[in-house]
């Protein structure tokens, strides 16, 4: 059974949200703010966490910037409807997915499962090692080096490059990155995969003509370069 942590002020939202997850087979705790979201998450061996942005004191943006500090457990934010800022920044810190309050709690379980569903498969079917030029992508071990140096990649950035590398060579639609890579179908003015492949461009390295190894095709995909 999949273990969640809800981190949310909204007590009445809280409780709705809980309800329908145990209804749909989750295991839920609960805690009213972040302050102690850390020693949370031990005590409940969280498989997930689901982490509202706007709470008073510790907010939810801080907590997640403590939490990656710590652990690399998937996170989904809860964030205010067309605060796009907040959004980008919670993916910008290593948020897996989000998703706009006041949401659908069947919404919020399929999303869940998406990202336990993407983690599963990632561990039941892993494959050799793939090499292009100063990569090495390991899915078994869920790892990236650029050279001999290991680069710091949540999961939602590790399932994106890893689609990308698979098809180095080839653009990626949009659509398709979401699919195979976050487990969901893209939805409209979804910036979750643009925000993503930006952090992953970031993080590597340069090819030896000085481009980035990841090209942003306007308007189609992405594609991963071999050089």
């Amino acid at each position: 059974m999949t273990s969640v942590l809800l981190i949310d002020d909204d007590i009445e939202l809280a409780y709705l949200l809980k309800e329908y997850l145990e209804e749909e087979g989750f295991n839920v705790s609960h805690r009213p703010d972040g302050s102690h979201a850390l020693q949370a998450i031990e005590e409940c061996q969280a498989d997930l966490l689901v982490l509202d942005i706007m709470m008073p004191g510790l907010n939810g943006i801080e907590v997640l910037r403590r939490v990656r500090r710590e652990s690399n457990i998937p996170v989904l934010m809860l964030t205010a409807r067309g605060d796009e800022v907040d959004r980008i920044t919670g993916l910008d810190l290593g948020a897996d997915d989000y998703l706009a309050k006041p949401c659908s709690p069947g919404e919020l379980a399929a999303r869940l499962r998406a990202i336990m569903r993407r983690a599963g498969q990632a561990h039941a079917q892993p494959s050799a090692a793939i090499v292009i030029g100063m990569l090495s992508l390991d899915p078994a071990r869920r790892t990236v080096l650029w050279g001999d140096k290991i680069l710091n990649m949540t999961g939602a950035e590790f399932n994106l490059l890893n689609v990308l590398v698979n098809q180095a060579g080839k653009t990626v639609s949009r659509e398709m990155l979401c699919e195979q890579g976050l487990g969901r179908p893209l939805t409209r003015y979804d910036r979750a995969i643009d925000v993503h492949l930006s952090s992953i461009r970031q993080k590597l390295g340069e090819l030896p003509d000085g481009r980035n190894p990841i090209l942003n095709i306007r308007g189609v995909g992405y594609q991963y370069v071999i050089s």
